[in-house]
């Protein structure tokens, strides 16, 4: 899940001379400015930057399929790995560590919130019925537990985002940070997200090759994830025909997160091959009984009818 910048020409990083910066940029475009702080004046950037927002809009609805499936089922424990939940939630934490340490956009500060709690919803599920499963009676205690901890996360959810902005604003009147150790900051953590989103792949692969099987989970988790990491690499792209002299330096920049969006973009295309064969293979077993039965009372029929 990307949370870098939207591709395009950033006003200013800083929160003290947005006012400056809005009145500097003329001709760019009016929602794209307020909403994003980006100075868009040509249809490259624009087809960016709304395929980008159509990219977060896949990753933040990506989850609730899931969730919803394991609620239905009550087998999320056996379906899910816990090292793909592990590894998604440790590359959305990493993602929040870079965007809060090169001062993002609020918009994105919120968005990888909101990425995290829908982590900890997932996990908090398959802890949830892990122990329901495995425990012989049933313990109101643990239910209550499960609510308690879903309404804390979501108190968190609502008043997080704001606590970091106004700490960065805070910070940035206050004390005055080196911005190339700011965009080394941002390197290493886009790095350090991207192997932990490809990491979390491998895990499901091979628990669903084991198992021989995908059921309890939700194919719309990794389609969405798929339209996701697509739609961005795209976004990427859409940008360097605007770009003259700095098309190199751009993708430098984007590097790091282009690798993540394509990596995981292909194992996810191996999930969707294992969605299509275990399914093929679960219908085919349903199919032989049935058949196995239809038969069954012609063959006794005939065996009557020799005797008679």
């Amino acid at each position: 899940m990307a949370t870098t910048r939207f591709p395009g020409k950033s006003v200013d990083s800083n929160w003290t001379s947005l006012t400056s910066n809005r009145i500097s940029c003329v001709n760019g475009t009016p929602w794209i400015l307020h909403l994003l702080e980006e100075c868009v004046d040509n249809v490259w950037e624009y087809s960016s930057v709304v395929i980008g927002l159509i990219s977060m809009v896949c990753f933040l609805l990506s989850t609730f399929p899931q969730v919803h499936e394991s609620y239905r089922s009550g087998k999320v424990d056996e379906a899910m790995s816990f090292g793909f939940l592990f590894f998604l939630f440790s590359g959305d934490v990493t993602s929040f560590a870079g965007c809060y340490l090169t001062r993002q956009l609020p918009i994105q500060v919120v968005t990888v919130v909101f990425y995290i709690f829908t982590d900890l919803i997932l996990i908090s599920q398959f802890l949830y019925y892990k122990i329901k499963n495995n425990s012989r009676t049933k313990s109101p205690v643990l239910k209550w537990l499960c609510f308690l901890w879903c309404g804390a996360a979501t108190v968190l959810l609502l008043f997080l985002p704001k606590l970091l902005i106004d700490n960065i604003k805070a910070s940035d009147s206050t004390r005055q940070i080196s911005s190339k150790s700011l965009e080394i900051s941002g390197y290493v953590c886009g790095y350090l997200a991207t192997v932990f989103y490809l990491s979390s792949r491998f895990p499901q692969l091979y628990k669903n090759f084991l198992r021989q099987s995908t059921e309890g989970t939700s194919y719309l988790l990794f389609a969405l994830a798929m339209m996701g990491n697509g739609t961005y690499g795209l976004s990427v792209m859409m940008v360097l025909p605007a770009l003259k002299d700095s098309k190199q330096n751009f993708i430098i920049k984007h590097l790091a997160w282009l690798i993540g969006s394509v990596g995981v973009l292909i194992l996810d295309f191996f999930v969707t091959i294992q969605f299509i064969v275990y399914r093929k293979k679960n219908s085919a077993k349903m199919q032989t009984p049935l058949a196995g039965m239809e038969v069954e009372p012609l063959l006794c029929d005939e065996e009557e009818l020799s005797v008679l």
